[in-house]
């Protein structure tokens, strides 16, 4: 096994237990490694602190796989730390239930770059990492393993890969398509999901407790759903009794699928759903001219900022549609609005929310106050030491 050294003092992230070695923080690679193999990593006196996967193409160069210098990396490795990520979910109560989870969080887990989400008995698996990637098999193996689904496709197509040096993998893995649509039920609520084209691994499961406080606000309310992708706030707003839902996206696919799961929910009325094909920046402002109003509008915008290098112009585009949102409102309105830029914030995205909604009250006087602040389902854990974990934040703000 090869040994990476650190520089002098740069050995403090790993005993924090922080999984991520940059490449600034690389003094020498003694020894030959392929992108993905496993490296011992030492500080500058040789004391072997950890065990990572190499990849040579990244600024972070190496992530640990293991804190504990004598645990090997192998197969059994896999194993345990899957079959310990899916008895965590399982311990959770409202968890073990659900037919849409996660049941692999990447570092979160202790599995950098691993992430797999469950859909009834199909598992999608995406792999971001070079370490992933050397051991694909393993954990396909581990995943099969330790849910027992018989079907498991990858979808390893995130741009995030390039980083790596790798090229976007895609394909079943385990089993072949049953032949019927993939369909979850989600509090209820029954939504189509597409394993093999849809966004990330199909469906964002991150927003399950979200998408149900939404359900818990929405009787006889006006709700604006923006970037609404297939339908998971909207189609929860109607089963809580909504009077109005429109939802905006920009991708006729996810509405047609959004369209399609509201069809399989036979107790909600399609007649208070609409559902609009339109940019959501020129839709606010359309909306506003038109004398539009809402209870509530939810924003849940793609990915702005994947790093701090994008978060000034990322701001500029939340601070935008955070403004026009709050400017539809009517006195007394909610607007549940979100961030899942790693490059933005918790501190920040208040901040820009904030200027947003001084620059929406000049023209009415109004304010805002925040009633509750949002995150991920607890199935999407951050580790205690990776704070980069924490993609996903969100507030539910009322207006005056």
């Amino acid at each position: 096994m090869a040994t990476l050294t650190l520089h002098p003092g740069r050995e403090r992230s790993l005993l924090r237990r922080h999984p991520w070695i940059f490449d600034t923080s690389v003094a020498a690679l003694s020894g030959r490694a392929r992108p993905g193999d496993t490296v011992a990593v030492a500080d500058e006196r040789g004391q072997v602190l950890a065990r990572a996967a190499w990849s040579p193409e990244s600024r972070i160069r190496a992530r640990a796989w293991t804190f504990d210098p004598a645990e090997t990396v192998d197969d059994a490795f896999f194993k345990r730390r899957v079959a310990a990520a899916v008895a965590r979910r399982q311990a959770i109560p409202g968890l073990a239930d659900q037919q849409g989870l996660r049941l692999v969080h990447a570092e979160s887990d202790g599995l950098p770059g691993v992430i797999a989400d469950r859909y009834g008995d199909t598992v999608v698996l995406q792999l971001t990492s070079a370490g992933a990637e050397r051991w694909r098999s393993a954990i396909v193996g581990a995943v099969a393993r330790a849910t027992g689904c018989p079907r498991i496709y990858e979808r390893s197509d995130s741009e995030v890969r390039a980083l790596e040096g790798l090229g976007p993998e895609t394909g079943w893995r385990l089993g072949a398509p049953s032949g019927d649509p993939v369909v979850i039920d989600e509090n209820g609520v029954r939504l189509r999901v597409d394993v093999e084209g849809g966004h990330k691994t199909g469906f964002y499961l991150d927003q399950r407790d979200n998408r149900l406080l939404l359900r818990r606000l929405a009787a006889g309310k006006r709700v604006l759903n923006c970037f609404c992708y297939t339908g998971g706030f909207s189609l929860q707003a109607l089963a809580g009794g909504a009077e109005r839902v429109l939802s905006i996206d920009s991708s006729s696919p996810a509405l047609a699928l959004a369209r399609e799961s509201l069809a399989l929910n036979p107790g909600l009325d399609p007649a208070r759903a609409e559902w609009r094909e339109a940019d959501v920046f020129e839709d606010l402002r359309r909306l506003r001219e038109a004398g539009e109003r809402f209870d509530i509008v939810v924003l849940d915008p793609p990915k702005f900022a994947p790093s701090a290098a994008h978060a000034e112009r990322a701001s500029r585009a939340y601070k935008d549609i955070n403004m026009n949102a709050l400017r539809l409102l009517e006195p007394g309105g909610l607007l549940m609005t979100y961030s899942c830029s790693g490059g933005i914030g918790v501190e920040l995205f208040q901040k820009i929310v904030a200027g947003a909604a001084l620059d929406a009250g000049k023209r009415t006087g109004a304010g805002a106050r925040i009633l509750q602040r949002l995150q991920g389902s607890p199935d999407h854990p951050v580790d205690l030491a990776f704070p980069e974990g924490e993609y996903l934040k969100g507030l539910l703000v009322e207006v005056d």
